[in-house]
């Protein structure tokens, strides 16, 4: 065990509370999946959920340890060459997405042969932040232009967003928040942002008017689901989102200060996806206002080792990636929290490392591994520093105790009679000593 630490570089922090997120989030799952299970074989057994959920964790870890491995400036340019490859797997999506419980899901895409469901958008996600980060890292000898940043930054942008858009309204906003903060931090003209931010409304209208122009077409599908849960979170109006909202409150209110005892949930057994989008509630109730403090602690934690890695990072593009990658992670588990105590409407954004899901485990684990190894290449600088310093002190040593040397052969030589020519001073070195 010891070894396999030592094997682990990069911030020991960031793994750390990796690590307890991840061990924490089997109990919850084990407990919140029982509603699954009845619906999925009627007798409620959710041990077959918990290995499946420990298999994508240990998947998920897996990941990090071989992403960690990997120089995170390789990341630079896959991105460039990922992008495309994106957009096509997107449009995939858009047009053959599975059907997941007889419903429309069409932002996952079924993997042939081993028959795991996969959200292309988180993937998407991920390579779209790295390319931003390339970009405002990018070397100029002239301030950024206008017209030359819409041509490399913001139509991959949009392009990125106008796939994902259609199915996921709530991860579209969230990745293009996130890029606005990345540019933000990024030194992007602050003029030039304003008018990327209203371009981004204006076409948002554009599409809902679409939507409304085409009510019948699968495309915009989803722009009633968006309005619905928009109505219903500003009135009273009763809906399938006010049910699943109700059963999370009252899950909260039951949980109390310390809970009602690890497996004891009851509103479990009501609450839709209990598992994945609302299992903060469940948390709550299971182990009260403390349980959901120390997970929300554990965020704020990870989110301080992240705002410290990005101060450490020693280029622009580490720094970037590190705020790319890891500010949409917590701000994603926010989102969870405040829908779950209905501060938002519901969006359908998972807890990271917590709630149940393959794909969005994994693509998790991904961003971790690139961030960890931003980290890990300040910890080789620092050590490499380490060993040039002992290096140094020990030539240094060398060097002094040469000095002396030659200083006791001079003495030597200096004290041998010049009459005596014909003996050695070499012997009369050696005879001193």
């Amino acid at each position: 065990m010891k070894q396999l630490i030592n094997n682990l570089k990069g911030d020991k922090g960031i793994w750390s509370f990796v690590a307890l997120l991840a061990l924490f989030s089997f109990m919850p799952v084990f407990s919140a999946s029982s509603n699954l299970a009845y619906l999925g074989h009627g007798t409620g057994n959710t041990l077959g959920y918990l290995i499946k959920h420990f298999f994508h964790v240990c998947i998920g870890f897996l990941i990090i340890y071989w992403v960690h491995k990997i120089p995170y400036h390789y990341f630079r340019g896959m991105s460039r060459i990922g992008l495309p490859i994106v957009w096509l797997l997107l449009a995939y999506t858009l047009i053959k997405g599975t059907v997941i419980a007889g419903a429309n899901a069409s932002r996952w895409i079924q993997i042939p042969f081993v028959g795991i469901t996969f959200q292309t958008s988180t993937l998407a996600a991920i390579v779209l932040f790295i390319y931003v980060a390339r970009y405002l890292s990018k070397t100029r000898e002239e301030p950024i232009d206008f017209v030359s940043s819409l041509k490399e930054l913001w139509i991959p942008v949009f392009i990125t967003l106008m796939f994902i858009l259609p199915a996921n309204f709530s991860t579209t906003a969230l990745i293009f928040s996130m890029v606005v903060m990345l540019v933000f931090v990024g030194k992007y003209p602050l003029k030039y942002l304003m008018y990327i931010i209203g371009s981004g409304v204006v076409l948002l209208l554009f599409f809902v008017l679409l939507a409304k122009a085409f009510p019948d077409s699968r495309f915009f599908s989803r722009v009633n689901t968006w309005e619905s849960r928009i109505v219903n979170f500003t009135t009273d109006k009763p809906d399938e989102d006010d049910y699943q909202i109700e059963k999370a409150k009252i899950a909260i209110a039951s949980g109390r200060i310390y809970g009602l005892g690890p497996g004891k949930s009851v509103q479990k057994n009501f609450l839709p996806q209990s598992s994945s989008d609302f299992i903060y509630a469940i948390i709550v109730e299971e182990y009260g206002l403390v349980g959901g403090f120390g997970v929300l602690m554990l965020y704020l934690l990870l989110l301080f080792r992240f705002v410290v890695a990005s101060h450490k990072a020693n280029t622009l593009f580490g720094k970037l990636v590190v705020i790319g990658l890891g500010f949409p992670m917590i701000f994603q588990a926010m989102i969870n929290m405040a829908v779950a105590v209905e501060l938002l409407p519901v969006t359908g954004q998972t807890l990271p490392l917590i709630s149940s899901g393959g794909s969005s485990i994994w693509m998790t684990c991904f961003s971790l591994g690139i961030i960890i190894n931003v980290t890990k290449k300040e910890e080789e600088i620092e050590e490499e520093q380490k060993e040039a310093a002992k290096r140094e002190e020990a030539l240094r040593k060398l060097i002094d105790a040469q000095v002396l040397a030659d200083e006791e052969v001079e003495s030597v030589v200096s004290d041998y009679s010049i009459e005596d020519k014909s003996s050695n001073p070499m012997n009369a070195v050696l005879n001193k000593k």
